[in-house]
């Protein structure tokens, strides 16, 4: 595979929303459009990618650095692809992955409590469920996430966060 720098990655991010529904805990997934490079018509969940205006316009939190810049990227993410606010966001795991075009990604995995919002897609995706963790696995979804919903749901029912297994 050609790599085309590297030294440099895109870094994204995506979030694993749930919500409690009395005993149940429900996951947001959505499918992607088919027109999508990588994994057309799979199912994932929200996230994308860090762009220089998400920090390049704003004050820097010390006289270098912008502080906290994925974080306003994902909330940016899930705010354009699903039109949802979500609570504090909590680190998961990392993955790399190498994009059908070459380039090296970082992809960090957060989880986070649904807030408010109505569901509402862009392009990027076509549908959207809410479901438990088994109904899940009923779903076409990209390689590793039904793991990664695996390690939040035994997080959230107060198990330790286990590591994804191969």
């Amino acid at each position: 595979m050609k790599i085309k720098h590297r030294e440099l990655h895109r870094i994204t991010s995506t979030a694993i929303i749930y919500r409690k529904q009395g005993k149940n805990i429900k996951y947001l997934i959505t499918q992607r459009s088919l027109d999508k490079k990588a994994f057309p018509g799979q199912w994932t969940v929200p996230g994308g990618g860090l762009e220089v205006d998400d920090y390049i316009n704003t004050p820097k939190t010390t006289k270098d650095l912008w502080y906290f810049g994925i974080e306003k990227s994902l909330r940016r993410e899930v705010g354009e692809e699903v039109n949802l606010k979500v609570g504090q966001l909590k680190y998961l795991l990392d993955i790399v992955h190498i994009i059908p075009d070459g380039t090296p990604a970082i992809i960090l995995s957060f989880y986070c409590p649904y807030k408010s919002g109505k569901i509402k897609m862009d392009e990027d995706s076509i549908y959207f469920a809410w479901v438990t963790l088994k109904q899940a696995k009923k779903y076409d979804l990209i390689e590793g996430i039904w793991e990664e919903i695996e390690m939040v749901d035994k997080i959230l029912k107060g198990g330790e966060n286990i590591k994804y297994k191969r």
